[in-house]
């Protein structure tokens, strides 16, 4: 299975196209994903959405900079250079795109929705709560030994 979830930032704004064949539409842009350590620097990555999600994503006008969740699937392409040979490119294609400041907001409005009544009154059309499972602690838990033989 090849699934792929980034957290990024827009590094160029999608451009919308069309397939030369059957105007399929494609969104080509590229986004930026942070080094694992500090001092790393980000790594650049295409992405391509194809169809209505490549229209949606023209529509959300996405630019350079934006906070984004990207899911999908990693290729890798072969590309011919003008220098005469062949470098691989990794590449995204998108299955779903998300703002995160949209993610966030979605998040919050449903939280204030429900905390908008008064105790003991429920919210007029809101959805009924959901009660957190409780989360065991550390204490409760007895601390497993480490077998781990290579320290990475």
């Amino acid at each position: 299975m090849n699934h792929c979830i980034f957290l990024a930032e827009v590094a160029q704004a999608p451009q919308l196209r069309y397939t030369s064949d059957n105007q399929t539409p494609v969104a080509d842009f590229a986004i930026k994903i942070p080094g694992v350590r500090p001092d790393d620097p980000p790594a650049q990555l295409k992405a391509v959405g194809w169809g209505n999600l490549a229209q949606e994503i023209q529509e959300k006008q996405y630019v350079s900079g934006d906070r984004v969740m990207v899911e999908g699937r990693l290729t890798m392409r072969t590309v011919e250079r003008p220098e005469g040979f062949k470098e691989k490119q990794a590449e995204v294609t998108v299955q779903k795109m998300y703002r995160l400041a949209e993610m966030q907001s979605t998040m919050m409005g449903e939280a204030t929705v429900q905390s908008s009544a008064p105790t003991g009154q429920p919210a007029a059309n809101a959805a009924p709560a959901t009660v957190p499972s409780p989360q065991p602690t550390a204490a409760a838990a007895p601390p497993q030994p480490d077998y781990d033989d290579i320290p990475f």
